[in-house]
């Protein structure tokens, strides 16, 4: 039996900035394209080098990249995002404000040589304890997700980039991350189309070229396999009873989500047998990972797990998807806080009823800043005033992690060395760490005027969220100086 081409539906990350020697071999023997990270970035004409290299071993070659816009970017993975990211652009609910953020985006993209984006992420974010989406979704009502996904892929392929939506169908509700566990959502078929579909619809409807599956498990639908490795999920929701028929990509197979039990190279072939058509491997593979991945796939087919029929319908779909896209010889925008951009983004932020007088902030005696482990998504980019230079005016700013230091510590440190006045306290997402909680709490029990600012996605009572950004990238660190000095970093 001949084993069918398997390289094509692979698509690794890689170490470095030039292409491996490794990795251009197999470029030129039908590889089907590679998955830029930041990591992998200096800068825009370094990046435009690097793609070059990979089209110039394989002018068919996806290149894609997760530019969200938002917190999650790797174009401004050094510095922060100049854009203000999904939940900002759903608090302003103004699709023609949606569709410009993606055109800008994919104006950068073209010129930088990416084909795919994997963007935009269309869960419907109703679990505030949601450790992953969060402010990566556009809200937490399905029709206001359908409309701002529909204006992103609209915008971002309107200006020559294909979209992907994620993460299907749909990691809004959980309260894991598929990135370290397998999350559960534990719904009813008819809560899933009412809820987590409505936005896939609309993004169907827009002609978005590429759906990206999730490692959830949905024990209501498929109680054995989780969304990447169900037919079920891929063949019976997305193909048949949505319609769909793009590319289908999957999620990292390096996601404990997807391999902590099994291995990539099985969860390879599982994701293949249920649908999926691309393999997003990881973020630094080898070569040796891809050909473990190869012989799995072989000796599966050769076994008849799975159907050579089902691997040769994968690689046309790639190779038809990669001819359809093109690069751009134009340069890209340089990135700039434009003042209409940042006011813009000023009407999204969001001031508790109760809280503390932002008068009185102005002055603040110290800042606080809260760093809890990286969601992996985002990874280590600079977020909010921190990614700017001296945002607070030379006022002592002290970094807690949330993961080791000892709040009642922090707290008695901090209010012994600050000044009188009020200390602002940075974090993202405070309700969900208990480190957080208790070091404001400790802060206020000894009669310190505390100003909470939340630049993630913040619970639902707003106690540890006087202010609240919905976003954490560069634009909104700016426009959060504004809200609360009245000036510019």
């Amino acid at each position: 039996m001949t084993v069918p081409p398997a390289s094509a539906t692979l698509l690794p990350g890689f170490e470095g900035t030039t292409l491996p020697d490794w990795l251009a071999r197999r470029l030129r023997a039908g590889l089907g394209g590679v998955c830029i990270f930041g990591p992998n970035i200096e800068d825009a004409a370094q990046l435009r080098r690097l793609t070059d290299q990979v089209r110039e071993a394989n002018p068919l070659a996806i290149v894609a990249i997760d530019e969200e816009g938002g917190d999650v970017t790797r174009l401004h993975y050094a510095t922060g995002s100049p854009y203000p990211g999904n939940a900002v652009l759903g608090r302003l609910d103004d699709t023609a404000v949606t569709a410009r953020v993606a055109a800008a985006v994919a104006a950068e993209l073209r010129a930088s040589g990416c084909t795919l984006d994997f963007a935009p992420s269309i869960d419907v974010n109703s679990n505030p304890l949601n450790p992953v989406i969060g402010v990566r979704s556009f809200g937490a009502d399905e029709q206001l997700v359908a409309r701002h996904g529909a204006a992103w892929i609209t915008g971002l392929q309107g200006a020559g980039v294909a979209a992907c939506a994620k993460h299907f169908p749909g990691h809004g509700d959980v309260d894991a991350d598929s990135h370290v566990a397998l999350p559960v959502l534990d719904i009813d078929r008819e809560t899933l189309l009412a809820r987590e579909l409505v936005p896939f619809v609309a993004a169907i409807e827009a002609g978005v070229a590429s759906i990206m599956t999730s490692h959830i498990m949905l024990p209501q639908i498929d109680p054995l396999h989780p969304a990447t490795m169900s037919r079920v999920v891929i063949e019976g929701l997305l193909r048949q009873q949505l319609g769909f028929d793009g590319l289908i990509v999957s999620d990292a197979l390096d996601m404990a989500g997807a391999s902590a039990e099994i291995g990539i190279p099985e969860a390879a072939v599982r994701a293949l047998a249920a649908g999926v058509d691309l393999l997003c491997i990881g973020t630094a593979n080898t070569d040796e990972q891809l050909r473990d991945i190869e012989r799995a796939i072989a000796d599966a087919v050769a076994v008849e797990r799975l159907a050579a029929s089902r691997v040769e319908q994968a690689a046309a779909r790639v190779r038809t998807f990669a001819s359809r896209t093109g690069v751009s010889d134009t340069a890209a925008s340089p990135e700039t806080f434009d003042d209409a951009a940042i006011a813009e983004a000023v009407r999204a932020i969001s001031t508790s009823v109760g809280a503390p007088e932002l008068d009185e902030a102005r002055t603040p005696a110290a800042v606080l800043r809260l760093d809890a482990v990286a969601n992996i998504a985002v990874g280590s980019a600079p977020w909010g005033p921190f990614s700017l230079d001296d945002p607070w005016r030379r006022t002592p700013v002290m970094r807690m992690d949330l993961a080791h230091d000892d709040p009642t510590t922090v707290a008695r440190t901090l209010d012994a060395d600050a000044s009188p006045g009020t200390i602002i306290v940075v974090g993202k997402g405070n309700h969900r760490h208990p480190a957080a909680i208790a070091v404001i709490d400790a802060l206020r029990a000894v009669g310190r005027q505390v100003l909470t600012i939340d630049m993630g996605w913040p619970s639902d009572d707003r106690a540890y969220a006087d202010v609240a950004t919905f976003g954490a990238s560069r634009l909104m660190g700016a426009a959060l100086i504004r809200h609360i000095f009245g000036r510019d970093a």
